[in-house]
C-alpha cells in the first residue's frame, strides 16, 4: 500500500485496536493469477510489540480456501472510517477535494486448522468477542452433534503475519486551520463514517 510517511501507523496497540474495531475484513488471494476476495470477520492476535497471527473461518463451499498455499501470501484488508473532504472546509485558497480514510493491510501465509478442538475454541472465542457488546449475550450452548455438523461445513484458518501496514490519512499534512475546518465539517455531518473519522482525528491528536 502506498503510504506517505506522515500517514504511516506502526504502533502495535493502535493497529490492534483498529483491527478489532473494524474486524469485518476483505481477504484477497490469487487463483491462477486472478484475484479472489471474500468478506469475513477476521481477528488479530497481538502480544507486546507484534501482531503475529490472524484467525478466521469461511464456508467450506467457498473455493477460496483451496487457493491457500504456504508458498503464497494472502492479504487481509481492514477498512475503517472514510469520507469525502470538501475544499470549502479549508482556509487555504489553493485546495481541491480529497478523500480521507483509515486502513490496515496485513500480509501473511495461510494455514488451515485441522485440530477439531482448536476450531471449537476459535469459534467460541469469536462468538464471545462479538456477543460481549450486547446486554444479553447469546450463551453459545449447542448440542454437540449439531455443532460438529456446522463445523464440518466451514474451514477455519490462521494467517501467519509477515507484514502489517497501517495508514491513517486524516489531514496530518494540512495546516492547523485547515485541520480545524475538516474536523468541524466531519463532526457536524449526519454521516456516521464522517463522524467516526472526526473521532479518529481527536484520538490522533489533530484536535
Amino acid at each position: 500500500m502506498y503510504i506517505p510517511p506522515s500517514f504511516r501507523i506502526e504502533d502495535t496497540a493502535k493497529l490492534t485496536t483498529f483491527m478489532n474495531a473494524y474486524s469485518f475484513a476483505t481477504l484477497v488471494t490469487s487463483d491462477s493469477g486472478v484475484p479472489f476476495a471474500t468478506h469475513l470477520p477476521v481477528r488479530p492476535f497481538c502480544e507486546d510489540d507484534a501482531c503475529t497471527m490472524l484467525v478466521s473461518h469461511m464456508a467450506r463451499a467457498n473455493p477460496q480456501w483451496r487457493h491457500f498455499s504456504r508458498d503464497e501470501e494472502v492479504l487481509a484488508i481492514f477498512t475503517g472510517p472514510h469520507a469525502y473532504i470538501s475544499p470549502s472546509w479549508y482556509t487555504s485558497e489553493k485546495a481541491v477535494p480529497t478523500w480521507n480514510y483509515a486502513a490496515v493491510h496485513v500480509y501473511g501465509r495461510p494455514v488451515i486448522m485441522d485440530d477439531h478442538e482448536r476450531v471449537v475454541s476459535l469459534l467460541a472465542e469469536t462468538v464471545d468477542f462479538y456477543e460481549r457488546a450486547f446486554d444479553r449475550p447469546w450463551p453459545n450452548i449447542l448440542p454437540a452433534a449439531f455443532r460438529d455438523q456446522l463445523i464440518h461445513d466451514i474451514v477455519a484458518f490462521e494467517i501467519q503475519v509477515t507484514l502489517i501496514e497501517g495508514k491513517f490519512k486524516i489531514g496530518q499534512n494540512r495546516s492547523q486551520d485547515d485541520t480545524a475546518g475538516v474536523y468541524n465539517g466531519l463532526s457536524g455531518s449526519p454521516d456516521g463514517n464522517s463522524r467516526a473519522l472526526a473521532e479518529l482525528m481527536v484520538s490522533e491528536g489533530l484536535r
